[in-house]
């Protein structure tokens, strides 16, 4: 299977105890466990994140077979981590066959709803969008796609719960983490929109009249990282010292080629094996907002 540039390959989060998230994302879900146990010290390290060495870890995949890996470690929860309130990773947005079966079945499952499905408010909406929080305070959205929007294609879902297709990312410099993710990595600035967005609002105590901006990172008309704007009140993500960022982790994202990425490396590029890797090259390095991505060489 080909696999574009920019293409999201996967999101990996942290939570308290592995078997509980994987009532939530196999036995709920749906995703298929492709791969289960220690975390290898040098993946660990190739990361930043030497203490997470040995941790349980499992890699999932959509039942539909795209080439989208959800990663889950194990790692205990920092005390002062708080969603949605922090810079790095946001959420990760899933494209789902039928946003309504989900309230009835996620609480049980480990998972709390933090916005129930909404029908948005456009004459023609592209998706029915649903939050919740899994069991590390990772942010998922469970979006049914109903249309693409003008310049950007969204994947229809093959499976109840399929790929991710947008990556959220909070940073105190919007601007510049447009031009990071377009200069250093070859991905186009996308649309952007002004808008009163619930999630931030909520967040932080905001009124809900209180406008957001935010910018799509794209290729072509793939959407791919979703940049937002934080209020001053956003505050660094508090992490265990060598250990990865509680919540939405890490991103791993697909490029033609490590050697024409201008980005400083954690560790330099390696080949490897095993589920989302699949012997090809990669490495990992920071952005601008304090985010963790790891890319994975596909070729052209």
């Amino acid at each position: 299977m080909s696999i574009a540039h920019g293409t999201i390959m996967g999101g990996l989060s942290t939570v308290p105890n592995l078997e509980r998230a994987l009532n939530g994302y196999r036995d709920c879900f749906g995703l298929e466990v492709v791969e289960q146990g220690e975390l290898p010290a040098d993946l660990a390290a190739s990361w930043g994140c030497a203490g997470n060495a040995g941790a349980p870890y499992a890699v999932l995949r959509p039942a539909s077979g795209e080439p989208c890996w959800f990663r889950l470690v194990e790692q205990e929860t920092h005390p002062d981590f708080k969603p949605t309130r922090s810079y790095g990773w946001a959420a990760f947005e899933c494209t789902v066959e039928d946003v309504w079966h989900w309230p009835k079945v996620v609480e049980d499952a480990g998972f709390t709803i933090v916005g129930p499905p909404k029908k948005l408010e456009n004459i023609e909406p592209a998706f029915i969008p649903m939050q919740v929080l899994g069991t590390g305070q990772e942010m998922v959205y469970l979006n049914q796609v109903l249309n693409d929007l003008p310049g950007t294609d969204l994947p229809r879902a093959a499976s109840p719960v399929d790929r991710i297709f947008i990556v959220v990312l909070a940073t105190p410099d919007r601007e510049a983490s447009l031009d990071w993710y377009s200069r250093r990595l070859g991905l186009e600035r996308g649309a952007g929109y002004t808008l009163p967005y619930s999630m931030i609002n909520n967040a932080f105590g905001l009124p809900a009249d209180t406008l957001t901006t935010i910018t799509m990172v794209q290729q072509d008309r793939m959407p791919i990282v979703e940049v937002d704007d934080y209020p001053s009140e956003t505050i660094e993500r508090p992490r265990m010292l060598g250990q990865l960022p509680p919540g939405n982790a890490l991103v791993s994202l697909a490029v033609r080629d490590l050697d024409s990425c201008d980005v400083e490396w954690i560790a330099p590029p390696i080949q490897r094996e095993g589920a989302i890797y699949e012997s090809r090259r990669c490495a990992t390095t920071i952005g601008t907002g304090g985010e963790l991505v790891e890319l994975i060489e596909v070729g052209d």
